[in-house]
């Protein structure tokens, strides 16, 4: 029983499960707003549940495989699962591959649309991994996998056209890249001495805070523009400006000079995904 229950530890670490909360919450909001003109049932609840827990593991997972080597080698990130032995590669690649077929057949099990855009989520996810060995761009790749979560919350829930989840993909792209930039800060002696590539190391720490505070902002005017495509309530719009001021106290724990606030910074984005997606449910339904 304990060993059953410390290799589900082990699994959960080497994914970082507590991590969807970044996305999952943008995926519910996706759906929410679809519901405003189809239906939403808690079956579709519970596959788009599904869905992004299994494609978020599968992306997780491809990342620590395509990084194990590069992770050794980072005193930050040596102790990982893979680079400690905690779990070997093959177990790894299957962890991943079994998270697909989850996807697959969540993605089936939503609607056909879902399911044959699912191959396309997948490799959008499955690319961050690899894009720092190749461009500069590699937090808005993340940004990116991470966009895709309303977009497939709003078909899932059987939306069609509208710009309600467009306007949400770009809130947590820029979001997301903009946390990111700030995470990839701390590994920018190591990222250049080793060949990588992100914002930091093109740009410096002091020019990549720029850009990351210039994404936030441009995700909080997104988050602000979703009234001019879909009504919503005085609290919406409230609720956006303390969204806005998570993120400025999010980015004044992180200067040029002072690195040492990252993972605090980091981890005070576990709390946005969730208070939106709070703000958001309660303008829909408690008016």
């Amino acid at each position: 029983m304990m060993t059953a229950i410390s290799r589900l530890r082990t699994y959960a670490s080497f994914v970082r499960f507590g991590h969807s909360v970044f996305a999952l919450p943008f995926a519910f909001a996706g759906a929410l707003l679809a519901a405003r003109r189809v239906p939403l049932t808690w079956r579709t609840v519970v596959w788009i549940l599904v869905a992004m827990v299994a494609a978020r593991s599968a992306a997780m997972g491809f990342n620590r495989l395509a990084d194990s080597r590069i992770d050794a080698l980072n005193p930050r990130t040596s102790g990982r699962e893979l680079p400690r032995g905690a779990m070997s590669t093959r177990e790894a690649a299957i962890f991943v591959a079994v998270a697909c077929l989850v996807f697959a057949f969540a993605a089936w099990s939503l609607n056909p649309v879902c399911f044959a855009l699912s191959p396309v989520a997948l490799a959008i996810v499955f690319w961050y991994s690899l894009a720092k060995r190749f461009t500069t761009w590699t937090q808005l790749f993340l940004g990116l996998a991470m966009a895709v979560a309303p977009v497939g919350g709003w078909i899932a829930a059987g939306g069609r056209s509208g710009g309600e989840p467009w306007l949400l993909a770009a809130a947590i792209g820029l979001w997301v890249g903009g946390f990111d930039v700030l995470y990839a800060c701390q590994d920018l002696e190591f990222d250049r001495a080793h060949g990588l590539r992100s914002i930091p190391v093109r740009f410096g720490v002091r020019r990549a805070l720029t850009i990351s505070r210039l994404m936030h902002a441009g995700a909080v005017a997104c988050l602000a523009a979703l009234p001019a495509v879909t009504p919503l309530p005085r609290f919406y719009e409230a609720g956006v400006g303390v969204v806005a001021l998570m993120l400025v106290y999010e980015q004044a724990l992180v200067t040029a000079d002072d690195l040492s606030q990252v993972k605090r910074a980091f981890d005070l984005n576990g709390y946005v995904g969730i208070l939106y997606l709070a703000i958001l449910a309660t303008s829909l339904y408690a008016q």
